[in-house]
């Protein structure tokens, strides 16, 4: 063999080792890769815990709704609709000069309908049956303003202009303090979820290692009924109205992911 043929043997099986090096070590480390990564559980092997939190908060109340109306009766339907319009128009004007907007005033319903005596008897047949006396019109607005210390001149000021009927005061949350007390309690509702769930899983030995789902509830604080009746506000003495603090509680349904301690 020549001296040129052994040189590029020699060679060529340099360049074997020195491949087989590097695929081996290319090897070693994606198995080291591999080993690192974080161990995957099946879904069917997750262990889970489900708990429900809450939170509750007193909150006083920032927006008053006062809703009256006007009821009319005349003989004829056109007669009741003209005269309730013009009671509601007065009674209107009225509202707003003490401070309450257009924008704050909604028509809450509106209606009219026949009126009939009670049944009495034909004198000629002997027949019982209803006799048409008129009709009545029925108008009922709502105010909604966060003018809490309004309400009862509201009240007051509308049945001094007409309105003979006041259905009820409610007080409640206006949207954005309702938003914000909505942010604040759900997130102490979810760290209450957190707290219960850890306090049943340490006599198990078992913590918390993830969340796999967060269920958040409806935010309906109901609002604070006040009725009064209208010969009770046309009393002469102002009426009073007081507002109530609301007990607000929000929950959320948390599924925990739970391993060995």
């Amino acid at each position: 063999m020549t001296t040129k043929k052994k040189t590029i043997l020699a060679t060529i099986a340099a360049i074997l080792i020195v491949s087989t090096a590097v695929f081996a070590s290319l090897e070693i480390s994606q198995q080291q890769a591999y080993g690192q990564q974080a161990t995957i559980i099946p879904a069917s092997r997750e262990r889970t815990a489900s708990v429900t939190g809450s939170a509750t908060e007193s909150v006083t109340p920032d927006m008053v709704t006062v809703q009256f109306g006007v009821d009319t009766e005349a003989k004829t339907a056109k007669d009741a609709i003209s005269s309730n319009a013009q009671m509601m128009s007065t009674v209107v004007s009225a509202v707003q000069n003490i401070g309450i907007t257009t924008t704050e005033i909604s028509t809450a319903g509106f209606s009219i309908y026949p009126v009939y005596n009670a049944s009495v008897s034909d004198m000629t047949t002997g027949i019982h049956k209803s006799v048409l006396t008129g009709y009545r019109a029925s108008n009922t607005l709502y105010v909604k303003t966060t003018k809490l210390s309004l309400a009862g001149s509201i009240v007051d000021v509308a049945v001094g202009a007409g309105a003979n009927r006041v259905d009820n005061i409610s007080f409640s949350l206006s949207p954005s303090k309702q938003q914000s007390m909505q942010d604040d309690l759900l997130g102490q509702a979810v760290l209450n979820a957190k707290s219960r769930a850890e306090k049943a899983l340490e006599p198990l030995g078992q913590k918390i290692i993830g969340v796999k789902m967060v269920s958040l509830s409806e935010f309906n604080p109901a609002p604070v009924p006040m009725y009064y009746g209208a010969m009770q506000s046309m009393a002469d003495k102002a009426t009073p109205v007081f507002t109530a603090n609301q007990q607000v509680t929000t929950t959320v349904d948390v599924t925990f992911l739970i391993g060995d301690q």
